[in-house]
């Protein structure tokens, strides 16, 4: 596996990967399937990102990360989001792509990274506990489309 910068050519890969994490559910806040258009513009070509890091085994992507800013956040604050290939979890993937990414955001000057999880995620929750982010605020209240609520925990990790 190697973690290397995104790139318009993984755009097609990184849609499916994501498309598929939002049919399975219960891991994303996305919730509608996403274009290729809007993945790129979100992860890879817009204004709003500060890098987005691939992990690619044997030129299969397996998972990727970005670091973005995201209105309403400090200056300084960046948001920050994972996706690994669904059958992929627990292989080091995260862990991996996570150090390219605090790499990436100190060379930006970043101070903080935030991530926004659904609270009952408890993957995503536990896999950004083990990065350390820590608790700063939640939204119990926060409801999915059909009106479940399932709330949101915002984490901190201090770069």
């Amino acid at each position: 596996m190697i973690i290397r910068q995104a790139t318009p050519a993984d755009a097609a890969a990184m849609t499916d990967m994501q498309n598929e994490i939002i049919r399975i559910g219960g891991t994303t806040a996305y919730q509608q399937k996403r274009s290729l258009a809007e993945v790129a513009e979100s992860y890879i070509t817009g204004a709003q990102v500060i890098a987005c890091q691939v992990a690619d085994d044997d030129g299969a992507l397996i998972g990727f990360q970005v670091v973005g800013h995201w209105p309403g956040l400090p200056e300084g604050w960046a948001d920050i989001g994972t996706f690994v290939q669904p059958g992929s979890q627990a292989r080091g993937i995260g862990a991996a792509l996570f150090a390219a990414s605090v790499a990436a955001a100190r060379a930006a000057g970043l101070r903080v990274l935030n991530a926004t999880i659904r609270a009952d995620n408890v993957p995503g929750l536990a896999y950004y506990a083990r990065r350390g982010f820590v608790d700063y605020a939640t939204d119990p209240e926060w409801a999915l489309a059909d009106g479940r609520k399932v709330g949101k925990v915002s984490r901190r990790f201090d770069l």
